[in-house]
């Protein structure tokens, strides 16, 4: 779905005017995006291109954002998922859905832009020292 150097997002929403705006912020950070027009669609996309995130809208023809969602983290279960809604979602229903993050529209494409950013940021390393754990002498016998 992306080139090796850009990572890409699937959008799903089935209003034409918040995926071509999403794609244009989106695609202006460098990030190569995919659209759905609703959730059966982002399913077969989704399955199909494996992009590295998938952005959900929560209520959409045939099936909704959380349904797809849980669908497709038996899937693509490293795939990081926002939804992108107007609606108020439960966080029980979202973490039980494999959902990373939330973002409300109302709240603008650019807390969606930075979020994305986050997720897709690159995980430090963890720290290993190179030095040997130490060991106890071993405890003679009495």
């Amino acid at each position: 779905m992306s080139e090796p150097s850009r990572k890409s997002i699937l959008i799903a929403d089935d209003h034409e005017s918040v995926r071509g705006i999403t794609r244009i912020v989106l695609e202006r950070q460098g990030f190569s995006v995919t659209e759905a027009v609703d959730g059966v669609d982002a399913v077969d996309k989704a399955s199909q291109l494996k992009p590295d995130l998938i952005v959900l809208d929560l209520r959409m023809p045939k099936i909704n954002g959380i349904e797809v969602a849980t669908i497709l983290k038996g899937r693509l279960p490293d795939t990081p998922i926002v939804l992108f809604t107007m609606y108020q979602a439960s966080p029980v229903v979202v973490s039980a859905a494999g959902i990373s993050s939330v973002v409300r529209k109302a709240d603008g494409i650019n807390s969606l832009a930075e979020c994305v950013t986050k997720l897709l940021a690159p995980k430090p390393e963890p720290f290993i020292t190179s030095s040997p754990v130490s060991q106890s002498p071993p405890i003679a016998p009495e």
